[in-house]
């Protein structure tokens, strides 16, 4: 089995930078895509960003597009997403998964981590 463990959430100002790490361990993900969604109050979960195993290849949500940029250290077993000029509106909880497929649906994705709380103060 797999685990996926966010951390590195937390308060931070707008404008402010944070940088987001998911950890995994258990069955490799060997050839496995990885992304990050966010949800937050009274919304579903939307897509953040992907990443192809390699991390030749990359995707972001319009809404993040330019100050997010997400990156993979397979060695470290470890995926990443630095956020930088965050906005009140990027507050959400941040869940980091795992899939075979390469893409911004949820659907594609089959592993979820816990959750991290990124708050983004005004």
């Amino acid at each position: 089995q797999v685990q996926l463990v966010e951390s590195g959430g937390g308060l931070v100002q707008a404008g402010g930078s944070l940088r987001l790490s998911c950890a995994t361990s258990g069955r490799p993900l060997t050839n496995y895509a990885m992304g990050w969604f966010r949800q937050a109050p009274g919304k579903e979960r939307e897509f953040v960003a992907a990443i192809t195993w390699s991390g030749d290849t990359t995707r972001y949500a319009d809404s993040v597009k330019g100050r997010f940029t997400i990156s993979r250290d397979n060695a470290k077993n470890t995926m990443y997403l630095q956020m930088s000029i965050l906005k009140f509106e990027d507050t959400a909880v941040y869940y980091c998964a795992a899939g075979p497929l390469f893409g911004s649906s949820s659907a594609f994705y089959g592993d979820w981590g816990q959750g991290t709380q990124v708050t983004v103060s005004s």
